[in-house]
């Protein structure tokens, strides 16, 4: 379980009650799916879930963009997402003149860096799938973003991400802990990732987390890190790297910051931080704030940076930013234990084989 302070704990420990009727009422719900009581529903093409069993943020995101990345140029593909805290409803597919408003901000962020796949959103993805396949006759594969509990839809293949930091294995169901759903739940997974690992990750500790996670014989395990990329203006998209002689005002509204201060803490002379809540709606107020405080640094090597989902929420601004030194910190999936291409050719053969109801792969 992922708690910030003994005070939050402790709260949390008190709501144990609550996490029991919670946890109660999931099981049912599972329990009816598996006895086909609540029905599931496949679609006559391969669809890849990217999930996870807990609330925050496990790096689903960054996966859906590495699976995006990976088949662009040889399918057709769409994502489909809920476009959490957008302020619209119902399903819409993303256009050039969409924004972060209307899809929310990771579809945001997958449509900016990926004109060249239909991005769309929708809470009912079962109702939303029929109408991207009616806008997009030519879709040949869709990639689900967090719907490993939206259980009316059958997917193809389940990719199912925990981080290092917070094993689904040591969790607790909400609001005690952080799980929405049963840890047993892992079993419909085909492929298992543990995210945020570190970067020079040992083989006692792979072992180790594959102890407690205890994947099945026809399950595959898989270690991820995050990589930083050049950071980019957020207008002008130019370059810059920061030093040892930099100092960074660092703007972030995401779930789990922590990797991100430990990158600033190596790459930057010192950092100051400014916080919001996931995916914050920012406010011409907020960027006021973020410059004054930016201006109060005593220092001529200085620059702002934020993330790439919080930039898709900041580039409403433009004219505003444009001579700012505001720069976009982007991050990519990092296989370890040279695990990548085991990877790929597991995607790549379950769509290049793929046939309607068909058994998943299989290990």
């Amino acid at each position: 379980m992922n708690f910030n302070n003994i005070f939050l704990r402790s709260f949390r420990i008190l709501l144990f009650p609550f996490s029991l009727i919670y946890g109660a009422i999931i099981t049912i719900r599972n329990y009816l799916f598996d006895k086909q009581v609540l029905k599931t529903t496949s679609f006559n093409l391969p669809i890849i879930n990217v999930g996870n069993l807990s609330v925050g943020g496990t790096g689903k995101s960054p996966m859906v963009e590495y699976l995006a990345g990976l088949l662009k140029s040889r399918y057709h593909i769409a994502t489909l997402s809920r476009g959490y805290k957008r302020l619209t409803s119902g399903y819409i597919l993303a256009t050039e003149n969409s924004s972060a408003l209307e899809i929310g901000d990771e579809p945001m962020q997958f449509h900016m860096k990926h004109p060249e796949i239909a991005v769309a959103v929708g809470e009912q993805r079962i109702e939303a799938i029929p109408q991207l396949l009616y806008d997009r006759p030519d879709i040949q594969l869709i990639i689900l973003d967090d719907a490993f509990q939206h259980r009316s839809i059958k997917p193809g293949l389940n990719i199912l991400l925990t981080d290092f930091n917070n094993l689904y294995s040591n969790d607790f169901f909400l609001p005690t802990g952080d799980l929405r759903d049963q840890k047993s739940s892992a079993k419909r997974a085909d492929i298992i990732v543990v995210t945020k690992c570190p970067a020079g990750m040992h083989d006692s500790e792979q072992a180790k987390v594959r102890k407690l996670l205890k994947p099945a014989e026809n399950q595959y395990l898989f270690f991820t890190s995050i990589r930083y990329g050049l950071p980019y203006h957020i207008i002008s998209r130019r370059n810059r790297q920061p030093d040892q002689h930099t100092e960074v005002l660092l703007v972030c509204g995401i779930a789990n910051p922590e990797p991100l201060k430990k990158h600033m803490q190596q790459e930057s002379k010192s950092y100051d931080a400014m916080y919001y809540d996931d995916h914050h709606i920012f406010r011409i107020d907020d960027l006021k704030e973020i410059v004054k405080r930016f201006n109060a640094i005593d220092h001529e090597n200085k620059m702002i940076i934020t993330t790439e989902k919080d930039a898709v929420r900041l580039i409403k601004f433009s004219e505003e930013l444009k001579d700012i030194p505001f720069y976009v910190l982007p991050i990519t999936v990092s296989f370890l234990f040279n695990r990548a291409s085991a990877f790929n050719d597991l995607i790549v053969h379950f769509i290049g084989t793929y046939k309607p109801g068909d058994p998943v792969i299989s290990g």
